[in-house]
C-alpha cells in the first residue's frame, strides 16, 4: 500500500510528449486501488464508530435504568423498614397499654379481695364475740341452774 510520502516522492520519467503515460496510468491504478481500500476501511470504521456510539447509548440507558431501579429499591426498602419499625412501635405501645390495664384490673381486684377479707375478718370477730357471749350466758345459766338445784 502506498503511503502519502510515496505519493509525494513519486517521479515520472519524461518523454518527448511529457510523462510516460503507462507509468502514470499504472501509478493511478495502484493509487485508485489503495484509495479504494482506504475509503472502504474508513467507511467500515465509521460504521463501527456509529455502532459503538449506539451500543454506548444503549448501555448508558441500561445503566440509567439500573440506577433508577436501585434508587427505587432502596427507597422501597427504607419505606418498608420504616413501616415495620412504626408497626413494631405500635405493637409495643399496645402491649404496654394492655399490660397497664391488666395491672390496674389486678390491683383493683386485689384491693376488693383485701377489702372483702377485712370485712370477713371483722364479721368473724363479731360472730366470735357473739358466740363467746352466748356461750358465757349459757354457762352462767347452767351454773345458775346447778346452784338452784
Amino acid at each position: 500500500m502506498l503511503t502519502p510520502l510515496d505519493i509525494e516522492n513519486k517521479r515520472f520519467s519524461k518523454t518527448l510528449k511529457g510523462y510516460n503515460v503507462d507509468e502514470v496510468d499504472d501509478f493511478l491504478d495502484q493509487l485508485t486501488v489503495d484509495y479504494e481500500k482506504l475509503y472502504k476501511e474508513n467507511a467500515d470504521l465509521r460504521e463501527q464508530i456509529e455502532n459503538s456510539k449506539k451500543d454506548l447509548e444503549h448501555y448508558r440507558n441500561v445503566e440509567h435504568t439500573l440506577q433508577n431501579t436501585l434508587v427505587m429499591a432502596q427507597t422501597t426498602a427504607d419505606d418498608i423498614k420504616a413501616n415495620a419499625q412504626s408497626r413494631a412501635d405500635q405493637i409495643i405501645r399496645d402491649a404496654q397499654s394492655e399490660a397497664k390495664r391488666a395491672t390496674e384490673t389486678i390491683s383493683k381486684e386485689e384491693f376488693e379481695i383485701r377489702k372483702r377479707t377485712e370485712e370477713l375478718k371483722r364479721q368473724f370477730g363479731v360472730y366470735k364475740a357473739k358466740m363467746e357471749a352466748l356461750l358465757i350466758s349459757q354457762l352462767e345459766l347452767l351454773q345458775d341452774k346447778d346452784t338452784d338445784e
